[in-house]
């Protein structure tokens, strides 16, 4: 049966140290409401790693025995990938229609009902932060459905609606963090965040969302592992499917009855011819290149870079090192008046240097060269990029090289002349193909100029195009 105003009372003064979340007992009260706690143990003390053991212990054995559900997060969140992100996407949208959730793993009417309703509490939260348009809104539900989601997929066969709910994380350090734990409260979890190597973050605080307890200084102590794969107990399930008889045809020979047929020619569909462009054709493909302007979380812009529209969807393709440490981005598009706000990145490769950021238009991608034949010295190339904000400008060069860079990676080194805020930005041949997207240029010395090559780029982009 749906839950009917379902509250969420907090009683975090209850909770001081470790020992006391171990023991705090908040189930289902008989108004329909549930006491939680949402505290965080700041620093450490002389019983802290014994503690935590101490806490992994007890608590596994209750819930191992059906009396809690427990949950200690320490491995990082993976990325989304890209039917991820559709698949939530999606949900977002029909949740904004009518706030119910289908989700990929919750399927309790309960559960989900009461993430529906942590969802939308939190969102309100998200919209005090700071100035908050519906793309960035949609990005970040997005963002705590995938997480929610994913979390309790493990676990959700454990899930029952009157007993206790207890998740400890430690040491988070951004505010969208700690706004998913605030969720995780408010769809009727216990949370303890164990904050010994640092303080949340200060517009957390500012919340005061939770309730803070210092134990003792901030230190670097190793937070024991806690992994409870072997301690559940496995569920045996009896296989009751009868036999199928197979049954096998007469054999016959082949041999026999064989018409020998003239060979037909295949038709092949015509593949259509790719032509060279003019420089002045080239430089129509700006439209395809945008701007990004990378914020922080005051909102001011740290740095300039450039992207590459490489889905319909809304996908563009830039530099890890351009959209690593924004809190948003906004990116400019040429010949449109609008702005678009995001911090939705969906895909990065440090390695590669390569990163997929995502906004809410419809877009007009350039191909990517799929490698006909191989890149030679010599060859024309154009570059369309941002160079020091002067938006999509264009020049022509050649390849100059190829210089193996690190860990096997190699990338073209081209002349068209490039600076700060062109990385991102698109290295084309004379088919209007990206054959590279600008990465790096060498100071010292006059048009050296990197791309991180095709081949990585095809590679990494699959999926999206």
């Amino acid at each position: 049966m749906p839950e009917n105003n379902f509250k969420i009372l907090y009683n975090s003064s209850l909770v001081k140290d470790i020992v006391s979340f171990i023991n705090i007992n908040n189930s289902i009260k008989t108004n329909n409401s549930r006491q939680v706690c949402f505290t965080v143990i700041a620093g450490a003390n002389a019983t802290y790693t014994e503690d935590i053991i101490n806490m992994d212990r007890q608590l596994t054995e209750k819930m191992n025995s059906g009396q809690i559900l427990y949950i200690r997060i320490k491995e990082p969140v993976r990325q989304m990938t890209f039917e991820d992100t559709v698949f939530y996407s999606d949900t977002y949208d029909k949740w904004l229609k009518d706030r119910k959730l289908t989700l990929k793993f919750i399927t309790d009417n309960i559960l989900s009902e009461r993430v529906s309703n942590a969802l939308q509490k939190t969102l309100t939260v998200f919209c005090q932060t700071k100035t908050v348009n519906p793309s960035m809104e949609k990005n970040f539900a997005v963002k705590l459905l995938f997480r929610y989601d994913n979390l309790f997929k493990r676990y959700i066969s454990q899930f029952r609606q009157n007993i206790p709910l207890k998740v400890v994380a430690q040491n988070i350090t951004k505010i969208q963090e700690y706004l998913f734990f605030y969720m995780l409260t408010q769809s009727g979890c216990n949370v303890l965040l164990l904050q010994s190597e640092r303080a949340i973050d200060t517009v957390a605080e500012k919340l005061k969302l939770s309730c803070q307890s210092v134990i003792g200084n901030y230190s670097n102590i190793k937070i024991p592992e806690y992994d409870n794969k072997d301690k559940q107990k496995p569920v045996v399930q009896k296989n009751t499917a009868s036999r199928n008889t197979v049954s096998i045809p007469p054999r016959t020979d082949r041999r026999q009855n064989i018409v020998r047929q003239s060979p037909k020619q295949e038709s092949r569909p015509k593949v259509p011819q790719r032509t060279e462009k003019s420089f002045e054709e080239l430089a129509q493909l700006a439209k395809s290149v945008v701007m990004i302007a990378v914020h922080d979380r005051k909102g001011d812009i740290i740095a300039l870079g450039s992207g590459i529209m490489i889905g319909k969807g809304g996908y563009i393709l830039t530099n890890n090192h351009v959209a690593r440490g924004g809190a948003y981005y906004s990116v400019h598009i040429e010949n449109d008046d609008n702005t678009y706000t995001t911090d939705e990145v969906i895909k990065y490769h440090p390695l590669y240097d390569l990163a997929v950021i995502r906004i809410e238009k419809t877009l007009e991608p350039i191909p990517v060269y799929k490698g006909q034949k191989e890149l030679v010295r010599g060859q024309k190339v154009v570059a369309i990029g941002s160079p020091l904000g002067l938006f999509n400008s264009v020049s022509d060069g050649i390849i100059s090289g190829f210089r193996e860079v690190k860990d096997g990676v190699v990338m073209i080194q081209f002349t068209a002349p490039i600076s700060s805020g062109s990385s991102g930005g698109a290295v084309l041949n004379l088919y209007g193909e990206v054959i590279g997207i600008s990465t790096a240029g060498i100071v010292e010395g006059q048009n050296i100029n990197l791309a991180m090559d095709y081949k990585y780029i095809n590679q990494f982009i699959r999926g999206f195009v």
